[in-house]
């Protein structure tokens, strides 16, 4: 079978995309894991569907680098957009359906997209971290000399731990820094390493962050693989409303590949 693919990124979390909106693709797991194989297939954190869905522009399927299927994913949510429009869907603005149910997004002039992100209505802290999830199951750690740490060791020893090991979670590392912005490193269930950036991952990390205030916030983010900010109402410290998660969304290439 030759596969027409796409492959799109949002700051370096990168994806494989292909239009199923004719509803004939029918990939098994281990397909989707060669395809997401960086030695052996295109390579990519995940792969995305874009698939039809009344009342909506379209909707989302998702899977994980390991070819299961996964939760919301924030920047493939806002590089499934971009790529909604390249494909043809000529607006700015787009209602969609995900995992974690419906969704909004708006592709601005300046290129980034701005997604918006489920309401969170529970933060659990638990020995100065936090649990949360933000259309993901996210653990957010303060740490000191981020830059240094060893994210892939100490990210899997808690995702595999007694308390997550059955379900997984994916285990952000955050540290706040002079200008103000938030340095965020994440060990990503389901890739089962650290990925440039995740869009749910900053998210929680934003809303759990120390400078977040009662009232409207934006709060920049760093990545390894660029930067985000991430806009949110905090009602208290446990609720959170209006989340848009905001970045680029960039077309790398496109290609065909036989399975």
């Amino acid at each position: 079978m030759q596969l027409d693919f796409y492959k799109y990124q949002g700051t370096g979390n990168d994806f494989i995309v292909l239009d199923n909106r004719n509803k004939q693709l029918q990939l098994s797991q281990e397909q989707i894991a060669q395809l997401c194989n960086r030695r052996f297939g295109i390579g990519g954190d995940g792969l995305m569907l874009l698939n039809q869905q009344e009342g909506f522009d379209f909707a989302m399927k998702y899977y994980n680098s390991d070819g299961a299927e996964g939760s919301m994913c924030g920047n493939g949510g806002r590089c499934l957009t971009q790529f909604a429009q390249d494909c043809g869907i000529l607006q700015s603005q787009f209602s969609f359906i995900a995992s974690d149910g419906p969704h909004e997004a708006i592709i601005e002039k300046a290129g980034w997209v701005k997604l918006k992100m489920k309401d969170v209505q529970s933060v659990e802290e638990q020995g100065g971290a936090f649990i949360l999830n933000t259309g993901s199951p996210h653990y957010i750690q303060p740490v000191g000399q981020l830059t240094e740490l060893d994210v892939f060791s100490e990210g899997q020893k808690i995702r595999y731990n007694t308390q997550f090991k059955k379900e997984g979670i994916n285990v952000n590392f955050v540290e706040q820094q002079p200008t103000g912005k938030l340095m965020v490193r994440t060990y990503e269930r389901g890739v089962e390493d650290e990925t440039y950036s995740c869009g749910t991952g900053v998210t929680a990390a934003a809303l759990t962050s120390q400078q977040a205030v009662i009232g409207f916030n934006t709060v920049s983010i760093i990545t390894k693989g660029g930067e985000l900010s991430v806009e949110f109402e905090k009602k208290d410290n446990q609720h959170f409303q209006n989340v848009w998660l905001c970045g680029p969304a960039t077309f790398v290439f496109k290609g065909t590949i036989a399975l």
